[in-house]
């Protein structure tokens, strides 16, 4: 018997995980998921986007808009790159993160710093902003490598009882 032809190659099966995680955000609007992965392909940590840890997602706002910013979720809600990378209990460097959205700048400046070499990602939704701009010159100038992923699609579904 021939071994199965269509199992999830790696970047399919960590994108996958990066979507899973992504179910956890509570954001009502865009849910991110990260997975940090070393160089023998073994998940080193993973995150979503969500409040600190001990701050009551109840008693904060969840909003994109407002006059005042400390009314938005903008200055509360800490990214899943952040959050994997925080995460993890062993050093980073080397590895490669897959998250399903393009790194904003403030993510993109903890990733080099830890030491990631590439980044997977499946949406670059924000190409045009500022904050984007930022990451991929900030990517190129420390040559940490950015990769979208074609061709990918991801279904889960969660069913309740």
């Amino acid at each position: 018997m021939d071994k199965r032809k269509n199992y999830l190659k790696w970047q399919e099966y960590f994108m996958a995980v990066a979507h899973v995680s992504a179910m956890r955000s509570k954001d009502p609007n865009t849910q991110v998921g990260a997975v940090v992965v070393n160089s023998i392909n073994q998940i080193v940590s993973t995150g979503y986007n969500g409040f600190p840890r001990g701050v009551d997602d109840e008693e904060f706002p969840w909003s994109r808009t407002s006059e005042d910013w400390k009314k938005t979720k903008y200055p509360y809600v800490a990214h899943a790159e952040l959050n994997a990378i925080v995460a993890a209990r062993s050093d980073l460097t080397n590895c490669h993160l897959y998250v399903n959205l393009f790194p904003c700048n403030e993510c993109a400046k903890i990733i080099i710093q830890a030491g990631i070499s590439k980044v997977f990602y499946l949406e670059d939704k924000y190409a045009s902003t500022d904050s984007v701009k930022a990451s991929k010159k900030m990517f190129e100038s420390a040559k940490v490598e950015y990769n979208q992923l074609p061709n990918i699609e991801i279904k889960i579904e969660v069913k309740t009882k």
